[in-house]
């Protein structure tokens, strides 16, 4: 109940911030604008379905062509790997492309998004911003291989003229749980 009113108090309070920093802003449909165009967006979701597609094909190479080349480069996944958690981040594009392929190779794996559910946001010129609701299927680390609920969250950034992937981050979402109210 405490983490609850917490959480809840957390956020009130910054809803409260950013309504107060919204009505100070002068700026013309300021809660509107979006550094990106709306063929940037396209072009970034559709990228990310392309991601998806070589994931389902296990194209471990396809999909490190889209990573960012860099020590930043990040996905966070499942780990095997006691000392790490049971969820990690994987660093740098050597990282992440192992973190794949031991995926490819660990079992079956099948991603089933929700596209209807895909949203697009610019965060920069040259950062966005995407989320896709999705089902996976994968028995890599010991999971059971049924289609459960995850999150993808991708964070693409502009490099030369080529977007690229600078993060993955991939949530499982826990099973909905039913208030238990005392008799």
């Amino acid at each position: 109940m405490k983490k609850s009113f917490l959480a809840a108090a957390i956020l009130i309070t910054a809803f409260s911030w950013q309504q107060a920093a919204l009505a100070t802003d002068t700026t013309p449909a300021a809660s509107t604008q979006t550094p990106l165009s709306a063929n940037a967006l396209e072009e970034v979701a559709g990228l990310s379905k392309q991601l998806l597609t070589l994931a389902n094909k296990h194209d471990v190479q396809g999909i490190k062509q889209m990573f960012w080349n860099s020590p930043s480069a990040l996905i966070v996944a499942k780990s095997v790997d006691p000392a790490e958690g049971s969820w990690a981040g994987f660093w740098g594009i050597d990282a992440v492309t192992k973190k794949i392929q031991d995926i490819a190779d660990g079992g079956p794996v099948q991603l089933y998004p929700d596209y209807s559910k895909l949203k697009a946001v610019g965060i920069t010129s040259e950062v966005a911003e995407i989320y896709i609701p999705m089902n996976i299927a994968v028995s890599y680390g010991g999971q059971n291989p049924a289609p459960r609920p995850f999150l993808m969250i991708l964070e693409w950034v502009k490099v030369s003229s080529d977007w690229k992937i600078a993060s993955e981050i991939i949530l499982p979402v826990p099973p909905a749980t039913t208030a238990v109210h005392p008799s």
